[in-house]
């Protein structure tokens, strides 16, 4: 995980697909996170390898973020009951969907200036 955020504040999704994303006219292949501080690269690339730890960064800025939009990757993955538990214990609202629904929705609520985060695994295919 990278320290410094590839874009500082916050960017809509502009494109999904071939393996990254294109936010605030830039790309980045691999998965993102987009947090009120900024956009990082996620070293996640699959649903089973979500931990806490995953999240750590997510859970730095929890009083910043009422809900994050977990993108699964194609398909939705609920998180484990531990992870689940991880997010309540931080107040924040995890709402797994797949990276695409995820993306879309990140971009409607970063619209309504709504307290949003967002995970989302890389896909290939939008």
């Amino acid at each position: 995980m990278t320290d410094q955020a590839f874009y500082p504040g916050r960017a809509p999704i502009d494109a999904y697909g071939n393996g990254g994303f294109r936010f605030a006219d830039m790309s980045h292949r691999g998965s993102l996170l987009l947090l009120p501080s900024g956009v990082y690269g996620w070293p996640v690339a699959d649903a089973g390898e979500m931990t806490a730890e995953s999240f750590a960064r997510v859970f730095g800025e929890a009083e910043a973020i009422s809900v994050l939009l977990l993108g699964c990757g194609a398909d939705l993955v609920p998180p484990g009951a531990a992870l689940r538990q991880a997010f309540s214990e931080h107040g924040i609202v995890v709402e797994p969907m797949s990276t695409g629904a995820a993306a879309r929705t990140y971009n409607v609520l970063l619209a309504e200036e709504r307290d949003v985060a967002a995970a989302l695994i890389a896909v290939d295919e939008p």
